[in-house]
């Protein structure tokens, strides 16, 4: 077995090929190119930045857009770089590319601050969140193909297990970028990586496939991020901003290893007397990108803007984790500009990572400790599905749909299991005040009112027919009144027993001589202590 690195970028120098344009090789002309397209990406970004940083109001979401931008002067520095010194290209593609790794977890990190101002109310949100979308493809295929709500690529029941495990998927590319970077570098050093092959033996191929497995999920998480939240954030345009960061990663990954394997693997491409081999293997990857920086400059002015965090701007808005809870938005206001002088203070805080050394740390202790207690969390516990949770919002709850009370205190005294009423999924188990309705008697028959007689005075009680009509009658279900009972003064009497079917003890009593039409029901129980109080407490009070 060959361990040796055969063709490498250090052996090959440029310098005989034909000229293209006038006096200009193409490797010339490549840096002419790369480096006007480096000179506008710089302007564009750090005007971009700059204004962000003299605007600095919001700083928890404005460090992650600084970040975010500077991506771009990043990877055009890093390609200009490489087509300069391209024996020493290896070096300044994995620094590039490690900074790709800081660029998606700021903007996960941005959207999350666009959810909650912090991790505390975060956490909060996904813990209430409705609905959680299934796993866009190919993960639900493997779902359908491994035991669907029961397999390893289910959905989550819980909000909060949903965001721990995209916070993981995208924290986790951090580390292993970094990673990668090292070793990339080391054996580089030791002649062991071989930029210019893609066989086993080196380290090339193997830090490659890892990158590649971690930046797709770490893609994969953030897509998903944004198609659960895109609706809750709309006003923030993430679409636009997903498409920004997607693009620069797709472009900057993927076409560098076409390229690779076009012209190490597959021979598409070839030296000849107009490109040398490191023309190939690293002027052109590195020229597109140059261009492609600059273009991207552009974008970002749409996809970031400034002007939401001037001072008399627009207020924007929290969302809410569940529309049927008829909770307004809460405002995310401006602060006063904290980026000092020039806006020096704001690069300085946008340029401290110690926050995704902490996130990262969240992530691996969740995923070796908190998983094994995710089930303790209120979150998991079902919630019907017959509320209307869809976006636009309706207005502070209104509308036909919106029919979830469990934020109001009163809805606890007065669940359906307390009453032996048909459970909700998801209901509490009933306690020993459930049952009253299902263990209850049915309720007498109650004849027939008869209209009084206008032409009798109401005053002259001898001129009343002393017939049933006047009986109390019970309560009307599908009224949901007391009927007749509910104009009675009904008192309730301690010593009268319901004991039917292991009901309720409480009865009701009418007055002395009244007529009887029969023992009351237990809900006439609770409904008349909660209009007329409790007999007792009355009389101990007198």
């Amino acid at each position: 077995m060959n361990l040796t690195c055969n063709s490498t970028l250090e052996e090959m120098k440029i310098g005989s090929e034909e000229k293209i344009v006038g006096p200009l090789t193409f490797h010339q002309l490549a840096l002419i190119i790369a480096g006007a397209s480096t000179i506008i990406a710089y302007i564009m970004s750090f005007y971009l930045m700059w204004r962000h940083a003299i605007n600095y109001t919001k700083p928890l979401e404005q460090r992650h857009i600084i970040r975010i931008l500077f991506m771009v002067p990043v990877y055009a520095t890093s390609s200009f770089l490489c087509i300069w010194y391209y024996w020493h290209a290896v070096y300044f593609q994995v620094l590039s590319d490690c900074y790709e790794a800081f660029a998606i977890a700021s903007f996960f990190a941005l959207l999350c601050h666009y959810v909650a101002p912090d991790l505390h109310e975060q956490k909060d949100f996904f813990r209430h969140m409705r609905p959680i979308k299934a796993w866009v493809w190919p993960v639900n295929w493997f779902a359908k193909a491994c035991g669907g709500e029961r397999g390893p690529w289910r959905t989550p029941q819980s909000g909060l297990t949903w965001f721990n495990i995209i916070w993981i998927g995208i924290y986790h590319y951090c580390f292993i970028r970094v990673a990668m970077t090292i070793t990339a570098v080391v054996t580089q050093y030791f002649e062991k990586y071989c930029e210019s092959s893609n066989s086993p033996v080196f380290a090339h191929i193997w830090v490659i496939a890892i990158e590649c497995i971690a930046v797709t999920i770490a893609m994969y998480c953030v897509i998903q991020f944004y198609i659960q939240l895109k609706e809750p954030l709309a006003e923030h345009k993430p679409f636009l901003k997903v498409l920004a960061i997607k693009l620069v990663i797709f472009l900057s990954f993927w076409q560098t290893i076409a390229i690779s394997l076009g012209t190490s693997t597959l021979h598409i491409v070839s030296a000849n007397a107009v490109l040398a081999y490191p023309d190939l293997k690293v002027g052109i990857p590195s020229l597109m990108l140059c261009v492609e920086m600059a273009l991207f400059s552009v974008l970002h002015l749409w996809a970031f803007p400034y002007a939401p965090y001037v001072e008399n701007a627009k207020t924007s808005f929290y969302p809410v984790p569940d529309p049927s809870m008829g909770i307004p938005p809460r405002e995310n206001e401006h602060g006063r500009k904290m980026g000092g002088f020039m806006g020096l203070k704001a690069f300085g805080h946008a340029l401290n990572l110690w926050d995704v050394i902490k996130a990262f740390g969240r992530g691996m202790r969740w995923l070796f400790v908190g998983v094994k207690s995710r089930k303790q969390d209120p979150s998991y516990q079902t919630k019907s599905e017959d509320i209307d949770t869809s976006y636009p919002m309706k207005p502070y709850a209104a509308g036909p749909g919106n029919k979830g009370t469990e934020h109001l205190p009163i809805a606890n005294e007065f669940r359906r299991s307390a009453f032996g009423l048909p459970q909700a999924p998801g209901d509490p188990v009933p306690e020993e005040s459930a049952g009253l309705i299902t263990n209850a008697q049915p309720n007498p028959a109650s004849p027939p009112r008869q209209q009084p007689n206008p032409y009798t005075d109401p005053r002259q009680p001898q001129l009343y027919d002393p017939s049933p009509r006047e009986t109390y009658a019970p309560y009307d279900d599908d009224r949901g009144d007391l009927g007749a009972a509910g104009r009675a003064r009904y008192e309730y009497d301690p010593n009268e027993a319901y004991s039917y079917q292991g009901g309720s003890t409480a009865g009701w009593s009418e007055p002395q001589n009244a007529p009887r039409p029969g023992k009351r029901t237990s809900t006439q129980v609770h409904v008349g202590n909660a209009l007329w109080g409790d007999r007792n407490m009355r009389g101990n009070a007198m």
